[in-house]
């Protein structure tokens, strides 16, 4: 290369083909061919290095579009847990309502049938005393009755006459077997 800059120098001092090194007379021939051999040889340079920043951009793109549907996924997983535990929450409520339901039910029944049975205790405590009341006045009356009566017996009957009598009823009584 060096041989080639000194034989195009010297052509030019005879007149013939040669470099001019003059800026402002080559300034344009010499930008196009810089323009031309960076297209040249730097297009495969510059198309390595777009290709590279283009797998890595659309790389990146492809791991946001995953990671997006990753993310999509985990949340309509979350969100259908949440309407299980919604729906869960209220079964519960509604299982809870229900037995206190049942349960103020049952007692108001056992209430019901406590009065109930207090009130036919009651009735029979009365009913037993009403008896034994009455079961006292007929035992009072028969007593007195029994009493007056022996007391008129005695005042009515001699000792004759209880002898006819006692008599008279060893005779039914033989008789009758």
């Amino acid at each position: 290369m060096v041989n080639l800059v000194l034989l195009a120098t010297e052509a030019s001092h005879e007149g013939g083909f040669g470099l001019n090194f003059n800026l402002f007379e080559t300034n344009l021939i010499n930008l196009g061919i810089i323009i031309g051999l960076l297209v040249y040889y730097g297009r495969g340079f510059l198309n390595k290095i777009l290709s590279e920043r283009r797998a890595q951009i659309e790389q990146a793109i492809q791991e946001a579009d995953q990671r997006l549907q990753e993310a999509e996924k985990a949340l309509a997983e979350q969100q259908e847990k949440l309407a299980q535990a919604k729906a869960e929450a209220e079964r519960i409520k509604a299982s809870a309502v229900e037995r206190a339901q049942v349960t103020r039910e049952q007692i108001a029944a056992r209430a019901k049938a406590d009065v109930e049975q207090m009130k036919l205790t009651a009735n029979q405590d009365l009913e037993a005393e009403r008896s034994r009341a009455i079961a006292q006045l007929r035992a009072l009356a028969v007593s007195q009755a029994l009493e007056r009566a022996e007391g008129q017996i005695r005042e009515r009957l001699d000792e004759n006459s209880q002898q006819q009598l006692v008599d008279r009823s060893l005779a039914l009584l033989g008789g009758g077997s």
